[in-house]
């Protein structure tokens, strides 16, 4: 190590916002730093990017880093952390990716179901293990969230010890292990640690999250209740829950089917991992309508309002061989993620119309977070002692909440970072010293790219007005040869006095060219720009709004 070595921390994606998680960590002289990358995760489009499909950090920075990064590790398989690894991995290089061997049988079941994912081969670890990458020396840390094998991260550098939690909660009673290791975070509190960049998602929630052993005999409790058939949609990637309510139904002496692709392919491969060895195989679909209804219980998609999983298909009775009937149960095992609530309201409104019941968690114990409240956050400094606490995955509330619960446990130092921020840990006071550029792609179709790039913005400006494509043909005296062609899509049917809208602007491209000398007709540009201007304001005089306008101008 030499003078000019620092240590850095940049968020690239998941501080000041919650998903897309992705952190890199530099050390090094600052024109030669060596990097690591810590998770590379999605999040989901909203009603403003229509056709995409998922939003994923803009690696710009990350791509001019070349052989310089070193590895990426991967804390854990939920979406936010991982889904965007096999898109954005070819781009990197071919670097080494590190992570559990749920995490790998995660990624291979993703590229089977999906044909066009690259493979990304996956260097294993599991908790207590060691490996050295460039500078940085790597130990996970076993946590308890909400999926099998998540892990903290510690991060040894000659300037010091980091910890990167990931995602965890203080669960002493999970239905599927392991615990967070008290153990071993008191030691690498002894051994000394420099800085720790923690899970924000709850700092604004007081006490402790309840046990997902609580929520089990919430679930059983519902199902014993039951008279009918009772469904649970939770996220596909909560092994832990979806043992809760298989074993829950076993004790009430009903059988379990599985709905919804993603939730299959998660136990599957949980089932290779031996996390399922003791619960009964699960129903076939067209063994269902066989079962009497107080005996099956079903386990499925579309806990976030998704129009195409499998709980928003039985609201509409669109299924093939599964439906509810009235007096049937659909419980929610689920937290709402913001931005989700009007596709879960339309669904439950759909069941309500058919008479069936449904319970959330404000109804019972059904569900329960995998991030620590605050009172699991000040066990976790206590149990560290870090010098710096930096507040990650969140947004700007959540940072700040555990910004000053840091300060009130006797953290001194609690830098203010977002993504992009170029955060010097050591040597000297941490410090941000510059922003790196950061932002959003986008996967759309088959295509990744900027928002512009794609047509994102363009497709967003058609589903406010809609567009108009005209056609017109001169012949060789410049005279319209036949009847133009004009198409609108998206625009009223009518105007207000009941004229057809269509034949209103095919008199605005009539006489927008009849307007235009013989002459200047010869410019087909400014005979385009003319019937485009004279349909936009035509439009916006009976509509008032403009469309998007498309113009052929062609002489023959």
């Amino acid at each position: 190590m030499t003078k000019d070595h620092d240590l850095v921390f940049l968020p690239l994606g998941g501080v000041g916002e919650i998903g897309m998680n992705l952190a890199l960590y530099g050390y090094g002289p600052p024109a030669k730093r060596e990097w690591i990358m810590v998770d590379c995760g999605v999040t989901f489009p909203g009603l403003d990017l229509p056709g995409v499909d998922l939003v994923l950090p803009d690696i710009k920075y990350v791509k001019k880093l070349g052989k310089q990064l070193k590895a990426i590790i991967i804390t854990h398989s939920h979406e936010d952390h991982y889904g965007a690894l096999a898109q954005l991995w070819p781009m990197l290089g071919n670097v080494p990716v590190y992570g559990s061997a749920f995490t790998a049988g995660m990624l291979e079941a993703k590229r089977a179901y999906e044909r066009t994912r690259a493979e990304v081969p996956v260097k294993l670890f599991k908790a207590g293990d060691r490996f050295q990458v460039g500078p940085f020396e790597i130990e996970p840390v076993q946590v308890n969230h909400s999926i099998p094998e998540p892990f903290s991260l510690v991060i040894r550098t000659p300037l010091g010890n980091l910890i990167h939690t990931g995602d965890w909660k203080i669960d002493l009673h999970p239905s599927l292990g392991p615990l967070t290791d008290e153990t071993r975070f008191r030691q690498l509190g002894e051994e000394g640690i420099l800085a720790m960049m923690c899970d924000s998602t709850n700092a604004m929630r007081e006490g402790v999250s309840p046990s997902e052993q609580e929520v089990a005999k919430g679930l059983r409790g519902v199902i014993e209740a039951a008279t009918g058939r009772v469904a649970v949609t939770t996220f596909s990637s909560n092994v832990g829950r979806i043992r809760s309510i298989a074993e829950a139904a076993r004790d009430c002496g009903r059988e379990v089917l599985l709905l919804g692709s993603s939730i299959k392919r998660v136990v599957a491969v949980s089932r290779e991992l031996g996390m399922m060895d003791d619960i009964p195989e699960f129903l076939a679909e067209d063994e269902f309508g066989y079962i009497p209804r107080d005996k099956v219980v079903i386990i499925l998609t579309g806990s976030q309002g998704e129009t195409r999983a499998a709980l928003a298909k039985i609201s509409r009775d669109e299924m093939r061989h599964v439906a509810l009937t009235s007096g049937d149960t659909v419980v929610f095992s689920s937290r709402t993620i913001p931005g989700n609530e009007k596709g879960i309201i339309e669904i439950k409104n759909g069941l309500i119309e058919q008479g069936i019941k449904i319970i959330s968690d404000t109804d019972a114990l059904v569900h329960v977070s995998g991030h620590p409240r605050r009172s699991e956050l000040v066990q976790m400094y206590e149990w560290v002692k870090p010098q710096i606490l930096v507040p990650v995955h969140g947004e700007a509330a959540h940072l700040v909440a555990q910004g000053e619960l840091a300060k009130a446990s006797g953290i001194k130092t609690v830098p203010k970072v977002r993504n992009g921020s170029i955060l010097r840990l050591a040597p000297g006071p941490a410090t941000v010293i510059g922003q790196a550029p950061h932002g959003r792609i986008f996967k759309d179709g088959q295509m990744i790219g900027a928002y512009d790039e794609l047509g994102i913005g363009d497709r967003r400006k058609l589903s406010f007005t809609g567009h108009v494509a005209v056609n017109v043909v001169l012949d060789a005296q410049l005279e319209i040869e036949r009847d133009p062609v004009v198409v609108p899509m998206g625009l009223p049917e009518f105007d207000q006095d009941g004229d057809v809208f269509e034949d209103v602007l095919y008199d605005a491209v009539l006489g927008a060219v009849e307007s235009i000398p013989r002459a200047r007709r010869k410019d087909v540009d400014s005979v385009r720009e003319a019937i485009g201007r004279a349909v936009r304001n035509t439009a916006n005089e009976v509509w008032g709004k403009k469309p998007n306008v498309t113009v052929f101008v062609t002489k023959i």
